[in-house]
Order: C-alpha cells, then structure tokens, then sequence
C-alpha cells in the first residue's frame, strides 16, 4: 500500500501540470485581438424593384348592384345582377383632361390599356333603345358638353386601336361639372330612378348613362 503512495504523488503532479499549461493557453489567446466581419443585410428592395412592370394605371370593377360579390357572400342580395365594367384608372397628375390630354372629337378608350369591357346580365333599355345583354367594349367620343357613348363587339382589344365597324349602340349624354376635381378616372354604378345609371368622372367632368330594364 505505501508503495503506491509516489504513483498516486505523480499522477497528481502530471494532472496539475496539465492543468497549468491549459491555464497559460487560455490567457495566451485571449490577447489575441479577433476580427468580427459584420454581415451586410442589403436593403429592403422597393416595390418598383419587385415589380418593374407594375402599372401606374390599376384595373378596377364595378357592379350593380353596388358591391354585389360582397352581397352576395353574406348573403344580403335583394337585386339580382344587372350589370358589371372593368375599366382602368388613369391619373390627372395635374394635367387638364378634357380638352388637352383627352382631345375633343378624338376617341377615347374611358380609361387605360386594354378597351374599357361592359356586362349585362339582361336585356336593358338605354336613351330608349333596348340594348341586348352580352359583354361589349365601351369606348368614347367626348365634346366639351355631351359625350358619344359606344358600345363594340370586338372584345379583348387594347388601347385605341377601335374597329368601327363592330359598333353595335351609340348614345349621346350630356355633360356636367363635378364639385371638386377626380384625380382618379372613375366609373361607377348609381341607383336612379326605375333604374340605375353609370357616372363617369375625371378632372372635373362628370357624365352619366341613363340604364333601366
């Protein structure tokens, strides 16, 4: 037994000297200076990034019933479904529309990009004449106090590029002054009446299209 007595002394002696030299290590590299390099989180990119196409001129709907699909999910439709445009929605941007950016005499496409679409889900009459139900490009011809209405069958189009020849109703309306200037094109439905009508508004001219069935 006394004599594992210097095994178990020299076993202590090489563990603390182990010990030690760890110690030394340790401090050694703790002067050591250490670069940190930050990780650069590039910035966010912008919606015009993203989306280098995206339109200045967005695409809307109406209906009439006013918020129909909205009706329609909570179940609160007392009016079934008369009529819907798809239209887009060019801005003023401090420019003056009719007359200038809009010429007198010249057609115009009622908003931007592709040809203004109108739907009836029914026969109507409009300015007396029975219109049947189907889907047509609405185009126009605006004068400084009424406006040329037109209804088209050749569906899907872009712009300007109208074919006359697929005319299918015409409708003069006239034309009023808004009570403050629209910096959006806008088209929307309106109860009137027996019927409804369609308003039409931009800068500060409003035009309506009488509709009843």
């Amino acid at each position: 037994m006394y004599q594992t007595r210097p095994l178990i002394k020299l076993c202590c002696l090489v563990w603390m000297l182990g010990v030690l030299i760890g110690c030394d290590q340790n401090s050694t590299s703790g002067n050591n200076t250490v670069t940190i390099t930050p990780t650069v989180t590039p910035n966010k990119p912008t919606e015009k990034e993203i989306q280098p196409g995206l339109d200045k001129s967005p695409m809307d709907m109406s209906y009439y019933p006013v918020d129909y699909p909205k009706l329609k999910m909570a179940g609160n439709v007392s009016e079934p479904l008369i009529a819907r445009v798809i239209y887009s929605r060019p801005q003023k941007n401090n420019r003056t529309v009719f007359g200038d950016l809009v010429k007198y005499g010249s057609v115009w496409r009622l908003g931007a990009n592709e040809a203004s679409e109108i739907e009836f889900f029914k026969d109507v009459t409009i300015n007396n004449k029975k219109v049947l139900k189907g889907r047509y490009v609405i185009y126009c011809i605006p004068q400084e106090n009424t406006w040329t209405l037109v209804l088209n069958n050749d569906l899907y189009t872009w712009g300007l590029k109208i074919d006359s020849s697929k005319d299918e109703y015409k409708f003069d309306i006239p034309v009023a002054k808004t009570r403050f200037p629209y910096e959006l094109f806008t088209m929307e439905f309106e109860k009137a009446g027996k019927g409804m009508q369609l308003n039409m508004e931009w800068d500060s001219a409003k035009a309506s299209l009488p509709i009843s069935w």
